[in-house]
């Protein structure tokens, strides 16, 4: 087992949510400053998801004329260099302008993932998804909690300031990535033959990848739909108190998953089975969520939820690599991604309409059961046979 590579594996999912994440402990000093609206508000919040979908599309360009390590790197660079501009101003333009350019740039690292996965871990597909997965969970972790009381002091009180403090451990990743290859301690993917290069539009015929990135937007749209909608939820039956509790478990639910695959994501990656116990499960979270009667079973619920959620992922992520011969991993997992994170941004608008044309909050996890239901359908349809490498 390459330890290194597993470390930069890690490093690199906290780097793909660390930024993003910073941003909602923020939105009160933001929305002051900058006098937003509840809608602008909300924009931000779905500008980066808008972003790796059709981003990925563009990682996959520059993956394949590049090289994979060139790619993390640019992605790594243009995250972090974006991501400590927001604050610039501050203004308006430039805040929207700089999340847009760092949704690209972690869209551009995305598709790398599933590439480093399958070329250093090629018999242990499932363990490595697992590791990158557990430190982007890490990552929002960090973002979502320590934002507020160790990044914002730190930075005098600024918001912008705070936000520029999580580009540092970007810059940290490339430093060790580039240190790791000059000493041989890691290989990167090399670079593709011209044909080869030519293959970064992903094959739109692919029913393999197409169902992929279904399952992927269903598991997003469990997780960022449950996010946006469970505070509002909440506050409209009557429950505030539970807000705060609520929302931990939701993310920190995530974490016994990333864990759990640690030790049998080799065994579960490529079967059915898990995805349609999960899925299943993610119904009855949301089903119980709205139902439940005491504080215990909301907070319960929504650790469910989480766990879900963050299982679906990683297993949903392990899949290019298995499905796809290594040359095609690249664009494979763009056209994951490009489905998924598209999903994952109508849903939430889907709910919204549901709660606003009905006037019950519950319909607005009624998509969260329906993407339930769908992922454990669709499971039952992938073919796992891997493909000839």
């Amino acid at each position: 087992m390459n330890w290194w590579a597993l470390g930069l594996l890690w490093l690199a999912g906290i780097n793909l949510r660390i930024t993003t994440l910073a941003v909602p402990p923020l939105i009160p000093l933001i929305h002051q400053d900058l006098d937003l609206s509840e809608k602008a508000v909300g924009a931000l919040g779905g500008l980066p998801v808008l972003m790796f979908a059709g981003g990925a599309l563009f990682g996959s360009l520059l993956l394949a004329r590049t090289g994979a390590v060139r790619a993390l790197i640019a992605g790594l660079a243009l995250t972090g260099v974006a991501g400590a501009l927001r604050g610039l101003g501050p203004d308006v333009l430039v805040l929207f302008a700089m999340t847009g350019i760092m949704g690209l740039g972690i869209a551009i690292m995305q598709p790398a993932m599933p590439t480093f996965t399958g070329h250093w871990f090629r018999n242990h597909v499932g363990l490595a998804t697992a590791a990158y997965v557990n430190g982007l969970l890490v990552g929002e972790i960090i973002g979502a909690a320590l934002t507020t009381p160790l990044a914002l002091p730190l930075a005098g009180g600024s918001w912008g300031g705070a936000l520029a403090i999580w580009s540092l451990p970007l810059f940290a990743n490339i430093l060790l990535l580039v240190w790791a290859l000059k000493l041989g301690l890691v290989t990167g993917p090399g670079l593709k033959g011209a044909h080869e290069a030519a293959r970064w539009w992903p094959n739109w015929r692919d029913g393999g990848m197409i169902r992929c990135g279904l399952i992927l937007g269903c598991a997003a749209s469990i997780y960022f739909t449950s996010n946006a909608f469970l505070p509002d939820f909440l506050y409209a039956t009557k429950r505030p108190h539970l807000v705060d509790a609520s929302l931990i478990a939701l993310n920190t639910g995530q974490l016994p998953a990333s864990f759990l695959l640690l030790g049998l994501g080799d065994r579960l990656a490529g079967r059915a089975w898990p995805l349609v116990s999960v899925g299943l499960l993610g119904a009855a979270g949301a089903g119980g969520l709205t139902l439940a009667a005491s504080d215990g079973g909301i907070i319960f619920w929504s650790g469910v939820v989480g766990f879900v959620g963050a299982f679906i992922l990683i297993l949903t992520l392990a899949l290019p690599p298995l499905l796809a011969a290594q040359d095609d991993v690249h664009h494979f997992s763009a056209g994951v991604f490009v489905i998924g994170y598209f999903i994952a941004f109508v849903t939430p608008i889907v709910s919204g309409a549901l709660w606003d044309a009905i006037h019950i909050p519950a319909m607005a996890f009624a998509p969260v059961g329906a993407a339930g239901i769908a992922l454990a359908v669709l499971a039952t349809t992938l073919h796992f046979s891997p493909r000839p490498s």
